[in-house]
């Protein structure tokens, strides 16, 4: 059975951070892949920033593209919104029973992880790998058995930096991928 790790994100744009992380995350646990979910909408935060869906995805899809570990995932676009993480969990299990799935989460996240609808239930159920965050050291649930930390270089990069500098005219080219650098260009996106 392939164990998967969910990476949720907005990825509004995906940036090489994210892609750090997943190969990371995968030379040091036992996940065989990494999906890369784009989320729709994420309860906690506001939609007003996010560029379309399909948009995203597609960035996701180009940063991705020649690694077979790695995949770009529109499941929750198939769901109801807001997404709800358990839901999502709970459609990848009856979809995929040949596959386990681990959850990848800042430790940013998992000090907020009370505020996720049954966060009691994923914690119990699932394994959830960490990679550390600027400020969030010590987090709550960091010592619970499915919980590990994994060691990761710990980046201050962040999509909402990216779009600020852009919108101020600032070459990003050498924090996104160069397909995804190419297409956020081309279309214009997060200049004003």
């Amino acid at each position: 059975m392939r164990n998967i790790g969910l990476f949720f994100g907005s990825f509004n744009p995906i940036h090489v951070g994210h892609l750090i992380i997943g190969s990371a995350m995968l030379a040091h646990s036992n996940l065989d892949e990494v999906w890369y979910v784009v989320s729709p909408q994420n309860p906690l935060k506001e939609r007003h920033t996010l560029l379309a869906d399909q948009q995203r995805l597609e960035m996701v899809r180009r940063a991705v593209h020649d690694d077979y570990h790695m995949r770009a995932c529109d499941v929750e676009f198939h769901l109801p919104i807001p997404s709800y993480t358990v839901l999502t969990l709970a459609h990848l299990g009856e979809q995929y029973r040949d596959k386990q799935f681990s959850l990848i989460m800042g430790s940013d996240n998992l000090a907020t992880l009370e505020r996720w609808r049954n966060w009691e239930y994923i914690i119990e159920h699932y394994q959830i790998y960490v990679y550390p965050r600027p400020g969030y050291e010590n987090c709550p649930h960091a010592s619970h058995p499915n919980v590990t930390i994994v060691d990761v270089p710990m980046m201050d990069i962040s999509s909402t930096y990216i779009r600020e500098q852009i919108r101020q005219g600032h070459d990003v080219r050498y924090l996104l991928t160069e397909p995804v650098y190419q297409y956020l260009t081309e279309m214009h996106f997060y200049e004003k």
